[in-house]
C-alpha cells in the first residue's frame, strides 16, 4: 500500500516538474489616456455629470462644481 502511494507521488511530482513554464505575456504598451476632466457622480441618476451641469438630487437642486485644485468635482447647492 505504501509503495502505491509513494509511486503515485513520484509520478505526480515528476509530471509537474517536467512541464514548461507558461510564457510571460508582455504588457501591451498602450498610449496614456487623455486627462479626464473632473465629474460628479449621482446615485439617483446612476451616471456621472460634467462640471457646471445642473440636476436635482433627492429633491434638492445642485450643480457640479470643480474643486479649488481642479483635480476633482463635488455637488454644490444651486442658488437658482
Amino acid at each position: 500500500m505504501r509503495t502505491l502511494i509513494v509511486s503515485s507521488l513520484v509520478v505526480l511530482l515528476s509530471a509537474c516538474a517536467s512541464q514548461a513554464p507558461a510564457p510571460a505575456e508582455k504588457a501591451a504598451a498602450s498610449p496614456s489616456p487623455a486627462k479626464a476632466s473632473p465629474q460628479c457622480y449621482s446615485g439617483d441618476h446612476g451616471r456621472f455629470f460634467n462640471v457646471n451641469e445642473k440636476t436635482a438630487i433627492a429633491g434638492v437642486n445642485v450643480v457640479c462644481k470643480a474643486t479649488s485644485d481642479g483635480k476633482a468635482a463635488q455637488w454644490m447647492g444651486d442658488k437658482h
